[in-house]
């Protein structure tokens, strides 16, 4: 990951594609083995890799990225979709 992509602008697909391939990176899965619509708990993503990727979304999207978020948006495709209109910010 590169801060030069920091606050870029992302679609639906990217956003969808970089989440999946970090969550198969924290949970040792090849990426087409992550369904956009599983629930992330089914992985078996924990709090300690919960805080890892909301910090690489932190890094990657430039919002603030609580932990918490992997659980208010359970899926890859409701994560995405948050974080490509805003992630909260105005």
């Amino acid at each position: 990951m590169t801060t030069s992509s920091l606050n870029s602008p992302k679609s639906l697909p990217e956003t969808t594609s970089w989440l999946i391939e970090r969550v198969a990176y924290y949970v040792q899965l090849p990426p087409g083995d992550v369904a956009a619509d599983v629930p992330l708990a089914n992985y078996g993503l924990d709090s300690v890799y919960a805080f890892s990727l909301s910090a690489d979304i932190e890094e990657e999207f430039g919002v603030p990225a609580d932990p918490t978020l992997l659980w208010d948006f359970e899926t890859v495709t409701a994560l995405a979709e948050y974080l490509v209109n805003g992630g909260g910010q105005e």
